[in-house]
């Protein structure tokens, strides 16, 4: 053999192996979009696959500004601003959302965090709702009529009909209060009683109904999920017991009544404060599959499990990723008994935003990088939502300037 294919052969070999160990790593096109300071993204999609953008651009020191764009083909429409203030709450894990109410995405609602008093954790919920796709947006208010400056966030917006939203927060009202007794002084958040998980609908008007406390005691501050079954609506939180456990459950609408409060799976995580790792949850029909992180025994994990009952009962969790994951998970149903879970992961001295498949039978899909991120609480809770058979993820990327980032790719 000539010396010149032995040189071939050997650069075919040094190639086909690099392809091998690179085959996780997948090339996303960044969208453009223009932000100079910017964080908090999300991304929802609508019923007709529409994709709308939102996040907070920081104009000052002081000001921010709620703005949002439309995926058009393969880039962002102008940015329009929803709201201004130079008052709000503006929090790496307590992000805004927009969501659209029915098909024709003309009726919007939008939601941000405003500060209520002087106390670093006085803030309330505000939202407002558009009837033109967004150019113009209404007086905002509150979807919580307790009148305590105290914590009210780690919301969870969803259409329930054409003309009334859902909408489930944490709310600290009872954390103000004076503990009855000594047990609730140990376990309470603050100086006061604990954290609990409440809901109500409105209308296209702002009025508000049904509201109602469905959990006396959760975790502080973990991100809350919810989704509309088949027959209902499914919340997903961190809850908390009397000893500081705080593991996964939900609550179910049927229609007419809400249900108890139910654990997912039995990690019996005992931590003494929050983790600030939140649940995520998604549906098609009666199918549900719900993912999120826990750390019981010291042991970092992300979790998925499914359920074929609207989340009356879930499967057993099915480890996505044992290596040294950090939480931050977002979750969407593929389809019936499969689906995509994505989460940050650290490896090789790198903060990794990865992504893979999961069924129900506990196959996994190979791992897929997204992006390198770095693992500050600043680059917040990476997003990702499901159209037109391509996959949309958004994040901080942290710099000089701190800028939100998206990027598409194929479904994989």
């Amino acid at each position: 053999m000539s010396l010149l294919n032995q040189c071939v052969i050997l650069i075919l070999l040094v190639f086909l192996a690099c392809q091998k160990d690179n085959s996780n790593v997948v090339v996303p096109i960044e969208i453009p979009l223009a932000s100079q300071h910017s964080g908090e993204p999300n991304l929802i999609v609508t019923e007709n696959e529409e994709v709308f953008f939102s996040w907070i651009e920081s104009l000052n020191d002081s000001v921010s500004e709620l703005r949002f764009s439309v995926l058009e083909k393969d880039s962002w429409s102008q940015p329009r601003t929803i709201a201004q203030g130079d008052n709000w709450f503006v929090n790496w894990a307590d992000f805004p959302s927009l969501v659209s109410f029915g098909g024709d995405n003309q009726n919007l609602a939008a939601h941000w965090l405003q500060k209520s008093a002087e106390g670093t954790y006085d803030y309330d919920v505000r939202i407002s709702q558009s009837a033109d796709g967004g150019k113009t947006w209404g007086g905002s208010f509150m979807p919580h009529t307790d009148g305590v400056a105290a914590e009210h966030g780690f919301v969870s917006l969803m259409p329930w009909t054409e003309k009334k939203m859902f909408v489930a927060w944490l709310d600290g009202r009872n954390t103000k209060e004076e503990p009855v007794t000594q047990q609730e002084h140990d376990h309470g958040h603050g100086h006061g009683a604990a954290m609990t998980l409440r809901a109500a609908m409105f209308d296209q008007s702002g009025i508000l109904s049904d509201e109602v406390e469905l959990d006396e005691m959760v975790c502080d501050c973990c991100q809350t999920a919810a989704t509309k079954t088949e027959n209902g609506i499914l919340v997903a939180y961190r809850d908390r017991s009397e000893s500081e456990v705080r593991d996964i459950s939900v609550v179910r609408w049927d229609g007419d009544t809400w249900s108890e409060p139910k654990a997912v799976a039995n990690d019996n995580w005992w931590i003494p404060g929050c983790p600030v790792n939140g649940p995520a949850v998604d549906s098609q029909k009666g199918d549900v599959v719900i993912a999120w992180f826990t750390m019981s025994g010291e042991n970092p994990l992300i979790k998925i499990s499914f359920s074929d009952n609207e989340g009356k009962t879930f499967a057993k969790p099915i480890i996505v990723d044992s290596s040294d994951p950090i939480g931050r998970v977002d979750v969407i149903m593929l389809e019936k008994n499969l689906a995509l879970v994505s989460w940050m992961d650290i490896g090789d001295k790198r903060t990794l935003f990865k992504a893979r498949t999961v069924s129900a039978t506990g196959q996994l899909g190979e791992e897929k990088i997204i992006a390198e991120m770095d693992p500050a609480r600043a680059s917040g809770f990476p997003r990702m939502v499901l159209a037109h058979g391509k996959l949309i993820f958004a994040w901080t990327e942290i710099a000089e300037s701190n800028h939100v980032k998206t990027v598409q790719l194929p479904l994989f």
